[in-house]
């Protein structure tokens, strides 16, 4: 457990990341997977949607349907970093937070993704519970995770290269902090949290390093298309996507209520000039430039 009693997560502050991970076109094939992922699973339209695990921002602009999209992480250096690539305005609201502890009021949102997300986290149930919490009544999740049994992990667990089992439905950390999820576990403990699984995509399905050159990509996008739709009831591709629906019938937030403690769960918060000061508990929530600091730390 983490000093908030949280359990364990991947914390990029500080990190390289974008540039890393994401930078000179590295991926440039998985970025446009996920855009013709999200464009089919998208709603058309929504009020305020909570982007869980922003980062720098690479899929916000995707919410184009959106009135206003709350961009939630836990390293500040990734907000910062979306901040200046997608300014400071009503639209986008920048907050720093964990997802086990997020400081928002019960039944906010009207649509939610977390992409790329998943994988970092040590359990995943409180996680999904939190999530069901702030969302509103038949509300849309977009889940995406990295499928422990994908066609890459077979072969190597059946020609020996590999000890863990991709058949098992348990977690597997094959790096530190970084989570293999088996799909049938992923949508059990989604209906166990009142999330109703209505549509899966299969993505990434040609995630072959020596294919993933800038000159194949036109015909890979393609294929993948396509792959998304026809590959989907096997489910092996080393990316996974979930449109859920929140199911379980409860109030929408009222108006006023917006931020909700995450350390007391009090609504007496009050937003002042340079922090956000629970009346409950009297913590202090620092604003640094425009970006909400939530972390229980």
């Amino acid at each position: 457990m983490s000093e908030n009693n949280s359990p364990i997560f991947c914390n990029y502050d500080e990190s390289d990341y974008q540039n890393r991970f994401w930078g000179e076109g590295k991926r440039a094939y998985e970025d446009a997977s996920e855009a013709i992922a999200l464009e089919r699973l998208l709603p058309k339209s929504g009020r305020l949607m909570l982007e869980i695990g922003a980062g720098a921002g690479r899929n916000t602009l995707r919410y184009r349907g959106y009135e206003r999209i709350v961009l939630m992480d836990y390293a500040i250096t990734q907000l910062q970093q979306a901040q200046q690539r997608l300014g400071k305005s009503d639209r986008f609201i920048y907050v720093t937070a964990d997802v086990y502890h997020m400081p928002f009021a019960d039944g906010l949102f009207d649509g939610a993704t977390m992409i790329r997300v998943l994988h970092h986290l040590s359990e995943i149930n409180s996680a999904l519970a939190e999530i069901q919490r702030v969302m509103q009544y038949q509300s849309v999740f977009i889940l995406e995770f990295a499928n422990k049994r994908n066609l890459k992990a077979i072969f190597r667990y059946l020609t020996g290269k590999q000890d863990w089992n991709p058949f098992s439905p348990e977690q597997v950390e094959f790096a530190e902090l970084n989570f293999d999820n088996h799909p049938d576990t992923v949508r059990k403990v989604l209906t166990e949290n009142g999330f109703i699984p209505e549509k899966v995509l299969t993505v990434s399905n040609l995630r072959i390093e020596s294919l993933k050159k800038e000159k194949n990509l036109g015909w890979m996008l393609k294929l993948e298309s396509a792959l998304q739709y026809l590959a989907s009831p096997f489910k092996l591709s080393p990316s996974i996507f979930i449109r859920n629906r929140q199911s379980l019938e409860k109030p929408d937030a009222v108006e006023w209520e917006f931020f909700k403690c995450p350390n007391c769960h009090s609504y007496e918060i009050v937003e002042e000039s340079e922090k956000v000061h629970c009346h409950s508990c009297g913590r202090d929530y620092p604003i640094i430039d425009g970006i909400y600091d939530f972390r229980l730390k």
